[in-house]
């Protein structure tokens, strides 16, 4: 008798064990759907998983997100998620990064297919766990150009890194900007367990008050984990950054993975730099400036014009479809490691 590693998993071995106990008892196992685990370097982060559902869903796959624990996941979460002490049986596991979370689910889930695919923005700089994974993967994804050269850099691979657009670019709003609306693209003020922080939300406070003074209307895009109390004096979006900033004439933030996706949209950009800021260049060339000065806000906005075809193609690669380029090349691996 002979089982594919992808009937193994999916079985979890209970079938070969029913079958050495009862040597002449036939039974069917029942094919269930390709299941796909998720693990980020943001450990409850699954606002990365987000942009993948819909796609999940077209194709009848599940993918569940891994966490720690359900400690800071929400009842209406749309997203999946197990722990390690209770996850299922799967086809094929996915990190986005080699921080300590993701490098600890590969090393638990050590006999499960791995792939490495950019859901956020690294720095071109060797991750330290990266290599207690790197030569079991068998493909590396990322959204453009500039973003696979970052990711190679951060997993120390050297081999090819496959473009194949960002999902989030799939589905962009129409750009209909109304005058003097200006969209405030927060960070996380304050490292959690989650994740990191990046630098200079008190610059971005005091640029908006600024452009608020100018005459301009702030609508606030907030970062999934930012401390909303600092932002409750302007009108907080309830939609998702991407979409609220299809009606800016501007938008005005600390760079981060959503400013490419934004400068897609056809939105002009303006990065709030602090000192202590580090962002791979390729975010910061789809800004039309950066300030480091609250003073310079107003006068930036003004100047401000959209980024460049070429840069945009850098930072995200192609537009549209991205979702299924990315799901097909994850059911290649899985069709290629269930018959290895």
């Amino acid at each position: 008798m002979t089982m594919t590693r992808r009937a193994l998993l999916g079985a979890g071995g209970v079938g070969i064990g029913l079958a050495a106990l009862n040597p002449g008892q036939s039974f069917a196992v029942t094919r269930r759907r390709t299941r796909v685990l998720l693990a980020t370097n943001e450990p409850w982060g699954t606002y990365h998983a987000a942009p993948l559902l819909a796609e999940a869903a077209r194709r009848g796959w599940e993918l569940v997100q891994v966490v720690p624990d359900r400690s800071r996941i929400t009842p209406t979460d749309p997203v999946t998620v197990a722990t390690l002490d209770d996850v299922p049986p799967a086809d094929l596991l996915v990190v986005n990064g080699a921080a300590d979370w993701p490098a600890d689910v590969a090393a638990a889930l050590n006999r499960m297919p791995l792939v490495a695919s950019s859901l956020a923005y690294q720095k071109p700089v060797e991750a330290p766990r990266a290599k207690e994974f790197r030569s079991r993967l068998e493909l590396v994804t990322a959204a453009s150009p500039a973003e696979s050269d970052v990711f190679a850099a951060y997993l120390g691979w050297k081999r090819r890194v496959r473009m194949l657009g960002s999902p989030q670019t799939d589905n962009l709003p129409a750009y209909q900007p109304q005058a003097d609306r200006v969209l405030v693209l927060t960070s996380v003020t304050r490292p959690d367990p989650t994740g990191g922080a990046a630098p200079g939300t008190e610059l971005l406070l005091d640029a908006a008050a600024k452009l608020e003074a100018a005459g301009k209307h702030i609508v606030v895009g907030l970062h999934p984990r930012e401390d909303r109390t600092l932002w409750e004096r302007y009108e907080i979006s309830l939609v998702p950054s991407v979409q609220a900033s299809a009606t800016a004439e501007c938008a005005v933030g600390i760079p981060g993975t959503v400013f490419p996706i934004v400068a897609a949209v056809g939105v002009p950009l303006v990065g709030c730099v602090d000192p202590k800021l580090e962002v791979p260049d390729y975010i910061l060339d789809v800004c039309s400036s950066t300030i480091d000065s609250p003073e310079q806000a107003a006068d930036a906005v003004e100047a401000a014009r959209p980024a460049s075809r070429g840069d945009v193609f850098a930072a995200v690669g192609p537009i549209g479809g991205s979702a299924r380029r990315l799901f097909s090349a994850w059911h290649a691996t899985i069709t290629c490691t269930e018959v290895a």
